[in-house]
């Protein structure tokens, strides 16, 4: 299998990729692509099967153009958790104990240590903050990340609100009781001290936060952007700003506008830069990738539906079909398969309204001219054959 590497993956899961595999940045016409935050066009990989990115956000993949020709595309969502989170609350502390501008004045500092210690006297009134203690946190996204950042609110004393607008069972679990959940974002804007959003970045979130919700919000909130760039309108930000509506905007996506406004804190898209992080997500994406590879498993993937069952001892060839999500192609596949005197030992179909996807064992080898006939049944749109020796 050919493996083309973009960006620096963590040697932690380049290492997981054996010997049957040729791994590098200038493998040509790659079956396969690990990234970060490379761009790609996946129609410029003819013979791709997958991508696996080591991060959350895949808005620096063709996912429509993938879904179409029936490449995979995997994420690693909830790696990056920890990462993320603690850096929300770093932030948050050096801008509400002004830490940043604090800095900035010490290193201006110049003469003797009593002239030094005079000024330090005369000078730190002006970086006086407030305590965390008390405010309201609002947490847009209940997510892994957003579950982590609303806890530790609660473990700082915080008064903390959280909404999802899709909140899974998992996530809900893991998040502290003293959590108060609403069912509409509007309540978590207008009681907000601090806001901080934990979404993916889409067509639905794009502008999430613009002048309509910044007009719920009481004078003098922060505002928190570590999820996605587009997530705020940043334009409708400044103008809070300027205004005085917002005290303060704490994002990880830095523009030009942004960079040039006053109370302001732009960190250089920080939120998964951390030796943990990085390892977290690429052993967690070559783990995705090498199930799908080998046994055509697929785990957190944004455009194929969940598939995770792997095939048993006997098996000595499995079948991946990547169809339309159109009814009828399980008797299709059945059909041809028993015109060509295979029994089948197990199927698995799973589907999410775009993409059909079937992993059918079969106890004996096929050739590939099975799959050259199933291939041609009108909706499928990709079919491997994976062949386990003596069964697995």
């Amino acid at each position: 299998m050919r493996v083309l590497v973009l960006n620096n993956i963590s040697e932690a899961g380049l290492k997981q990729l054996g010997g049957e595999y040729e791994v590098g940045s200038d493998v040509s016409d790659p079956q396969a692509i690990l990234l970060r935050s490379a761009k790609i066009d996946t129609d410029q990989y003819p013979n791709l099967l997958a991508v696996a990115r080591a991060g959350a956000g895949v808005n620096n993949v063709s996912v429509t153009k993938a879904t179409e020709k029936g490449v995979c595309v995997f994420n690693t969502p909830g790696a990056n958790a920890n990462a993320v989170a603690e850096l929300v609350f770093i932030m948050l502390g050096i801008y509400a104990r002004r830490i940043d501008k604090a800095l900035q004045f010490i290193h201006l500092l110049d003469g003797d240590d009593d002239l030094i210690a005079a000024q330090v006297e005369a000078t730190k009134s002006k970086f006086s903050g407030f305590e965390l203690v008390g405010k309201t946190l609002s947490v847009i996204g209940l997510g892994k990340i957003g579950v982590l950042v609303a806890n530790a609110g609660i473990r700082h004393g915080m008064r903390v609100i959280g909404y999802d607008a899709f909140p899974t069972l998992t996530n809900m679990h893991s998040l502290n009781a003293q959590v108060e959940i609403v069912r509409r974002i509007e309540d978590a804007l207008h009681e907000a001290d601090v806001l901080t959003v934990h979404v993916p970045f889409s067509e639905k979130t794009k502008h999430l936060i613009g002048a309509r919700q910044i007009g719920l919000f009481k004078e003098g909130c922060v505002l928190m952007n570590y999820a996605r760039g587009g997530i705020y309108d940043d334009d409708a930000v400044i103008d809070a700003l300027n205004a005085q509506k917002v005290a303060a905007f704490i994002t990880d996506f830095p523009t030009a506008a942004l960079t040039t406004t006053e109370n302001v804190i732009c960190t250089p898209h920080l939120g998964a830069s951390t030796a943990e992080s990085e390892e977290n997500c690429a052993t967690m994406a070559v783990r995705q990738l090498k199930n799908y590879l080998e046994y055509g498993v697929v785990s957190n993937s944004v455009n194929f539906p969940v598939v995770e069952t792997f095939p048993s001892q006997s098996v000595r060839s499995r079948l991946a079909i990547v169809n339309r999500d159109v009814p009828g192609m399980i008797a299709v596949i059945a059909e041809v398969l028993g015109e060509a005197r295979v029994n089948i030992q197990a199927l698995t179909n799973e589907g999410n309204g775009k993409i059909g996807y079937n992993l059918v064992d079969l106890e004996v080898e096929v050739g590939d001219e099975i799959a050259e006939t199933i291939r041609r049944i009108p909706d499928v749109l990709r079919v491997r054959v994976m062949r386990f020796n003596g069964g697995r």
